[in-house]
């Protein structure tokens, strides 16, 4: 190289740089998920996010129960970016439109909390991030743990219908593949028999457990438990429209707690799944662990909540801020 092209090279790299430009300027714009993204853009977001989750729940408790399945089925099938609360269009189905999304609901007021964060900061907070957050503070209104949860997160464009099956993960499938399935996210056996505790809340539909009822009772079941299933689901083709279900825990169906992995231990899991984790030899040490011990379960939950929450997200400059959580923002 010549002296006279080498100096041309040392200007022109001294000229961007008085320019603001490094060869670190890419890196600097897309710092990922950080604690706090919003405290300069939107410093009250993580604030309102939690007064409006605290006001919903204390006017329709299942509400938590919403925020806590929203995070499993975003942040699960490929990318953590709300691509779960776009609403079906002429040229794609929804997530939320299909078979496995059954039973979700409350979308709505996941629409409430973005309502109030766009009155105070407008186009600058992701639905991805509230789907998060929000689960964060149902998970605490449950009484479960505070997990201090990173933001960032930007807005998906289209709908993962057609690969869901592909990534989430199914009650009726084998522990093998629950375990694979969340092991491809990085969340360990641990982390997995601590998520399948979010099992401790909420309700199971009868149209997803009758085949342990009918035509023939599962020899596994508890048969203590088995009068109160019949009584909650006395069809064996239930109506799906109906609102037929049994509670996930009768103890304390309204508290996040440890009791979930009690009732397994005593085949009283209403699922498949749950009967695999109580005793399946590579997740069973783990289940007894946690139902010693609340808070080494709800430290492992913690933890898979939190990997989860990182799954693939888009960051930086990657796909967009809705302006409504339901649809896409229109292309200029």
């Amino acid at each position: 190289m010549s002296s006279s092209w080498c100096l041309f090279f040392f200007l022109a790299l001294l000229s961007l740089s008085t320019l603001g430009f490094s060869p670190a300027l890419a890196e600097e714009e897309d710092p990922g998920l950080v604690m706090d993204f919003y405290r300069d853009s939107c410093p009250q977001a993580e604030d309102i996010i939690r007064e409006q989750v605290k006001l919903l729940y204390k006017r329709h408790k299942n509400t938590a129960f919403s925020w806590l399945r929203n995070i499993f089925h975003d942040c699960a099938v490929e990318s953590c970016d709300a691509s779960l609360l776009l609403d079906t269009t002429r040229r794609s189905l929804s997530e939320k439109d299909t078979d496995r999304s059954f039973g979700l609901r409350n979308f709505r007021y996941l629409d409430t909390i973005k309502e109030a964060v766009e009155r105070e900061c407008p186009e600058v907070v992701s639905c991805a991030d509230i789907l998060v957050l929000s689960a964060r503070e149902g998970i605490v209104s449950l009484g479960g743990p505070y997990i201090p949860l990173k933001t960032g997160r930007r807005d998906g464009r289209r709908s993962r219908a057609d690969i869901l099956e592909q990534y989430l993960p199914d009650h009726n499938e084998s522990i093998s593949v629950v375990l694979e399935k969340f092991g491809a996210m990085g969340i360990d056996t641990s982390g997995v028999v601590a998520l399948l505790g979010a099992h401790s809340v909420g309700r199971t539909h009868c149209v997803k457990l009758v085949h342990r009822l009918y035509p023939e009772v599962d020899p596994q079941l508890n048969p203590d438990h088995l009068p109160h299933m019949y009584k909650k689901c006395p069809d064996a083709i239930p109506d799906p429209k109906a609102v037929q279900y049994v509670r996930n825990d009768r103890g304390t169906p309204m508290i996040l707690d440890n009791n979930y992995y009690n009732n397994i231990l005593d085949n009283k899991g209403l699922l498949l799944v749950d009967h695999q984790l109580a005793h399946d030899k590579r997740t069973r040490p783990f289940v007894k662990k946690m139902a010693k011990s609340q808070d080494y379960f709800f430290k492992e939950f913690s933890r898979a909540i939190t990997l989860l929450s990182e799954n693939n997200p888009l960051t930086g400059s990657k796909g967009e801020i809705r302006k409504q959580c339901n649809v896409a923002n229109k292309q200029h």
